[in-house]
């Protein structure tokens, strides 16, 4: 029960906030984005102006395989920006404005503190992600042909995996610092700071969750799941348990020192 009413509280909080509405809108235009603006980029060009006579341009003939991945190119950077600022405050700005004290004094326990916010925050990261991931997967079967609803499923089911990890990493440092700026600034850094060890690092560092798009797109192409990808979803969950329990100590210690 104590579970339950946290995340409740959580969840009216996010509805008065309006998040439940402008996150899974911005997920579902960054998404789409691509789709559109790729199948009508002739009639863009031809419509502010055309090209210099005599230019002649050849456009790539994308397959839906490439233009879902667009689409989840642009979740990973802008989405991923957007989750992270949402998510900045879930902690951080209640510690700030003593806001957690007040819930702490009453016999309420540490991790079902912090998992029913983890909770509250990831089913609205991953049901807009998903809606956005939808909205993508309906245009390139309209515009560039079919994708199996399956395969859709599959994508969701992956790449919500990393979508996991970012909230998870957000928590973590919901707990570690007050300033919710700082969160985000962290989150954000964090993720940066893997891509580009596991870019230099690539051949030891096939499991990484940095990886997830990339198999993704072998898994869309093939038919298949790859095993990496097997692998990569294995050690993603693992970085998510331990954040989930190092956010739990972290913010237990703190509370307690103060």
């Amino acid at each position: 029960m104590q579970w339950i009413t946290i995340f409740q509280k959580e969840l009216v909080e996010n509805v008065r906030n309006v998040k439940w509405v402008w996150v899974p809108l911005v997920m579902i235009l960054i998404a789409s984005l691509d789709p559109i603006s790729n199948y009508y980029l002739p009639q863009i060009i031809d419509a502010v102006g055309g090209m210099p006579e005599g230019t002649e341009i050849k456009l790539p003939e994308f397959k839906p395989a490439d233009i879902i991945m667009m689409s989840l190119s642009q979740i990973s950077s802008i989405g991923v920006l957007v989750i992270a600022l949402m998510s900045m405050g879930t902690i951080a700005g209640e510690r700030k404005s003593g806001v957690s004290e007040l819930i702490l004094v009453k016999p309420v326990s540490y991790a079902n503190y912090i998992t029913a916010k983890w909770a509250s925050v990831l089913l609205l990261a991953l049901i807009a992600t998903g809606l956005g991931i939808l909205a993508s997967w309906y245009y390139v079967n309209i515009l560039f042909g079919e994708l199996s609803f399956d395969m859709l499923l599959k994508i969701i089911v992956f790449y919500g995996l990393w979508i996991i990890l970012v909230v998870s990493l957000s928590i973590f440092y919901n707990t570690l610092v007050k300033i919710p700026g700082l969160v985000a600034f962290l989150t954000i850094a964090t993720i940066l700071l893997m891509k580009a060890v596991t870019t230099v690092f690539a051949h030891l560092l096939e499991w990484s969750p940095n990886n997830i798009s990339r198999y993704i797109h072998e898994m869309i192409v093939f038919g298949n799941i790859p095993s990496e990808l097997t692998g990569t979803s294995i050690i993603t969950a693992a970085m998510v348990i331990i954040l989930l329990v190092a956010s739990i100590f972290i913010f237990k210690t703190k509370e307690m020192a103060d």
